[in-house]
């Protein structure tokens, strides 16, 4: 199904399945094809691709929706996901940007729809994700810093902060943290204050009444949290070229960045294994 129009998206009403659901927002046309393909292989039931117009796909076999969308205007990503929500209550939903790849515990041999089959038992209706930010080894062979097969991560540099809440006199939320790290930590001159954190709410239940809002957290505080009060649950992890693709392709960072390895740089293996090895994702009470 092709749509030419988010409002036209609304009308339609298209049946979205049984879910998960994948909302994928296309910024530009870098590495579309392999993000839909990462995720259809990990168990994503139907996707939603927004996309500017000039999106050329080549045919594929999983349940895809493709809406045309104004996806570098402000608030895009959270007027798709807020369409979507409003149209699959109940289904567990994901959402993503091109050339972010999302990784879950034990991926290799567990869907996406076995692991949140497992959280919803658990009692959650959302999963913390971190955005670990991935980056080409060598910017001569790939200048917008995307490379799948050059690809490297950051093993360390990675801390968190209290979550204070404003209505309270700046009081600690419970169960609620800010993450940084990665390339927004590293190169912080280049990046806004308010887009420096690295967690992101990004498996999620839909239900009526919810929304997304512009700093990745919802409008239901218990949505926010990284665990229930009893013991850890699962997180997971979206490895993502995102950020290293707008520091290259921004004039304003593009010519101090000659390089994004340090020391602490190591190849990604694109496993799961990986992740959960260097703490960047949690398997939780999931034996």
């Amino acid at each position: 199904m092709h749509l030419p129009s988010l409002e036209a998206f609304m009308t339609a009403r298209p049946d979205l399945g049984k879910g998960p659901v994948l909302i994928l927002l296309a910024e530009d046309l870098v590495e579309v094809e392999s993000t839909l393909a990462h995720h259809r292989a990990a168990g994503f039931a139907t996707t939603v691709l927004f996309a500017p117009p000039e999106l050329t796909l080549a045919a594929g076999d999983a349940p895809l929706i493709r809406v045309d969308h104004d996806t570098r205007a402000l608030g895009a990503m959270e007027r798709a996901v807020n369409a979507v929500i409003a149209r699959g209550p109940g289904l567990w939903m994901a959402y993503l940007f091109n050339a972010e790849y999302l990784f879950h515990p034990f991926a290799e041999t567990r869907s996406v729809a076995e692991m949140l089959a497992f959280h919803t038992e658990e009692r959650r209706d959302a999963m913390l994700t971190y955005v670990i930010d991935l980056y080409a080894g060598d910017l001569a062979a790939h200048p917008d810093a995307v490379g799948l097969k050059d690809a490297w991560l950051d093993k360390s540099g990675y801390y968190a902060q209290a979550r204070k809440d404003p209505a309270r006199n700046w009081a600690p939320m419970e169960r609620q943290l800010d993450f940084f790290g990665g390339l927004r930590w590293r190169f912080e001159e280049h990046v806004p204050w308010r887009k420096r954190r690295i967690d992101r709410i990004g498996l999620f239940r839909a239900k009526p009444g919810l929304e997304l809002r512009p700093d990745h957290t919802f409008n239901d505080p218990e949505y926010n949290t990284y665990a229930c009060p009893w013991h850890n649950n699962l997180t997971a992890a979206v490895c993502s070229f995102r950020t290293a693709k707008a520091l290259r392709t921004n004039p304003g960072s593009r010519d101090h960045i000659a390089t994004f390895k340090w020391r602490n740089s190591v190849p990604f293996r694109w496993n799961s294994q990986q992740l959960m090895d260097l703490g960047l994702m949690e398997p939780g009470q999931w034996f």
